[in-house]
Parts: structure tokens; C-alpha cells; sequence
């Protein structure tokens, strides 16, 4: 019998309206520290994470960029494994009832292999990890993800009126 594969969870995205107000409240309330914003085909938003996970707070840009959620869907949208084996651990999650829906299932240095699970929740299965994770923290052979520290100037406004946003918030609860 071959070893299963094992999966680190590493990743948690939300679909959300506002990516930089959202931020702003995880950064502001919980301490999470921001390390890189996004511009790409499928999804706007902001990298956030503890040290170990990344969280990803996106808005996506089309019904179909969404993955079957839907492009004004709020609410958890995916969540990510950190695997040492994503051609191996794809074909395993395949035979266990996962059902594929983007990435390249054969690429070994895949990013975000994308399936759902038996009750349509989507999963991505990474080879490299997320922004701000680490894959075995702790441990003597832990990875760290390459942390990009990147800031899109397009999104400055943006992120200013979230953070006067939250501040109001701030100000309006000690009143």
C-alpha cells in the first residue's frame, strides 16, 4: 500500500465586495500582516496572513472567473493545501471523488490545482505554497514561501478609503 498524500492547509480565500476594506478589518482587529495585492485575470484583491496561513481576499471579476460561486457571491470561496506531490495528490483526490475544475493536473510545480470535494467546496492543491505561508512550520525542513511584498500603485485610493473607512468604525464604537 503507497503513503496517502498529505495535505498542509495553507490557504484560505474569501470572495468579498471591498478586498481593502476587508483587509483593513483582518489587519486592524486580528494583527494579520499584508503581503501582496492582486490584479489578475480572474480576481482583484489583497494577501493577508499569520505568519503560517495566507489568506487571500478576492472580488472576482466575472461569473465565470468565480468557479461556479458566482462573481457576487460573499463568503468562503476556497480553501488551499500545501502538498508535497500535486500530480500525485490530484490523481489521489480524482480516485477518492474530487472532481477537477482548473490548473494543469500534470504540471509537478502546479499552482492552485483547483477541484471540489464531495459536497462541491472548492480546493486548491499547490506545490509552492501561498504568500506569507510556511509549509511545516517548526520543522527542520520547513519551506517558506517567497513573500513578494508587492503593492499595486492602481489599488492606492483604495486602500486609503479602507483604512479612513475602518477608522471611522474605530471612532464610532468608542463614542
Amino acid at each position: 500500500m503507497t503513503e496517502k498524500p498529505k495535505g498542509r492547509l495553507r490557504h484560505v480565500a474569501l470572495s468579498v465586495t471591498d478586498p481593502w476594506e476587508t483587509a483593513a478589518f483582518y489587519q486592524e482587529a486580528l494583527g494579520l500582516e499584508e503581503v501582496a495585492e492582486i490584479d489578475g485575470e480572474l480576481a482583484e484583491g489583497v494577501f493577508l496572513t499569520d505568519g503560517v496561513v495566507n489568506l487571500a481576499i478576492l472580488h472576482f471579476k466575472s461569473d465565470e472567473a468565480s468557479q461556479g460561486t458566482g462573481k457576487d457571491f460573499v463568503g468562503l470561496h476556497h480553501i488551499g493545501f500545501w502538498v508535497d506531490d500535486v500530480v500525485a495528490t490530484g490523481k489521489h483526490v480524482r480516485q477518492t471523488g474530487a472532481t477537477w475544475i482548473m490548473g494543469d493536473p500534470n504540471n509537478p510545480d502546479g499552482y492552485e490545482v483547483k477541484h471540489t470535494d464531495l459536497s462541491g467546496i472548492i480546493f486548491d492543491i499547490a506545490a509552492h505554497g501561498w504568500a506569507g505561508s510556511q509549509k511545516r512550520p517548526g520543522e527542520a525542513e520547513n519551506e517558506i514561501h517567497p513573500n513578494p511584498r508587492r503593492r499595486l500603485a492602481k489599488f492606492d485610493s483604495r486602500r486609503e478609503a479602507a483604512r479612513q473607512a475602518i477608522a471611522a468604525k474605530q471612532v464610532a464604537e468608542t463614542v
